[in-house]
């Protein structure tokens, strides 16, 4: 994908859409007996090496792996709102973590030497409908102090993001290292999450599931978290500007089977550009009309015409007018 193409993708942290391809599992996140309500997920430290992957739209990619040899790893996130323990449509989440060898690409220190200006194992989606979204990554390892774990964090809007990690059963992990003990030659993790000083308060909620893939040889893993909100969220600053300007709704129907409409509204006459990306933030349609007047507006899109799978994709509205220009995006799906 050429760097034009990816600067165009994503200009914004507010940028909203999805994927997710593992079939559906049982999740972590459950409701609490005592209010009916789900389980908050646990707040964690970022840890020593995190990147912004908000504002890197290079970073946006479901296969984190690039270079890393490792089990391969299908991670699958279910993120829902605590308040009713829907899913939370059209939010980003970042993951980042080590390699088989305990390395954090990025950072060069004493204690993680020669990584500066690698990308390996990090990467941000957006959530679908179901609030799914899927990473493509490998199994990772362990390094002194910490048991293997996985940072994530989910941007829910300009003014709220939960920041936490998820680690994995103990037997399962340790039968995986075992099993490919001439990959992951340092063996089995020597530390239990009740041994590691950010879990050891508890991680009830932050154990994802581990299964084997027979089509991949690797492993499938599903994890649930639960954040704050009711299916949508507090607006931040972004979505408050948006707002004095346009509102992007949702594709209708969506999910669909290559046809559909996707409607907006402009407060004030505008010109606007819309993109319709793939998972991979390559653009794959472009529509350009100018001079729309305020009001109410659609624009169908035929991916049938456009030979597009099925897959997820995502749509950005680009709105210029004499405020300023303004962006917005949602995820669409295309099903047999």
């Amino acid at each position: 994908m050429s760097k034009n193409n990816r600067r165009d993708f994503i200009k914004t942290t507010g940028l909203l859409g999805a994927v997710s391809l593992i079939p559906f599992g049982k999740g972590i996140s459950k409701p609490d007996d005592d209010n009916g309500a789900c389980v908050l997920i646990p707040t964690e430290t970022a840890g020593p090496f995190p990147l912004d992957l908000s504002t890197n739209n290079f970073y946006f990619r479901q296969d984190v792996r690039e270079d890393r040899p490792g089990v391969q790893l299908n991670l699958r996130m279910r993120i829902i709102g605590v308040g009713n323990c829907e899913p939370m449509q059209n939010v980003r989440v970042n993951i980042w973590h080590c390699d088989k060898e305990g390395s954090y690409s990025g950072y060069s220190l004493p204690i993680n030497p020669g990584q500066a200006g690698k990308t390996y194992l990090r990467g941000y989606q957006f959530t679908d409908a179901n609030g799914e979204v899927e990473f493509i990554t490998i199994f990772p390892g362990w390094y002194n102090g910490r048991v293997c774990h996985i940072h994530f964090q989910v941007y829910v809007s300009s003014n709220y993001a939960a920041i936490s990690q998820l680690t994995f059963d103990i037997d399962a992990k340790q039968a995986l290292y075992t099993a490919h003990k001439d990959i992951y030659t340092k063996g089995k993790d020597p530390l239990t999450p009740g041994q590691d000083g950010i879990f050891a308060d508890g991680y009830e909620y932050q154990v994802a599931t581990l299964t084997p893939n027979n089509d991949t040889g690797g492993y499938d893993s599903f994890f649930e978290v639960a954040v704050k909100g009711n299916g949508t969220s507090s607006v931040g600053h972004l979505e408050r500007e948006n707002a004095k300007n346009f509102l992007l709704g949702q594709n209708s129907p969506n999910p669909h089977r290559g046809i559909t409409t996707v409607p907006f509204s402009l407060v004030i006459p505008s010109d606007i550009t819309l993109d319709l990306y793939d998972m991979q933030g390559k653009k794959v349609k472009s529509i350009q009309q100018k001079g729309l007047p305020a009001g109410d507006h659609k624009i169908e899109i035929n991916c049938k015409d456009l030979g597009l799978p099925v897959a997820n994709y995502v749509y950005q509205l680009n709105v210029h007018n004499r405020n300023g220009v303004f962006i917005d995006s949602k995820m669409m799906s295309i099903v047999k």
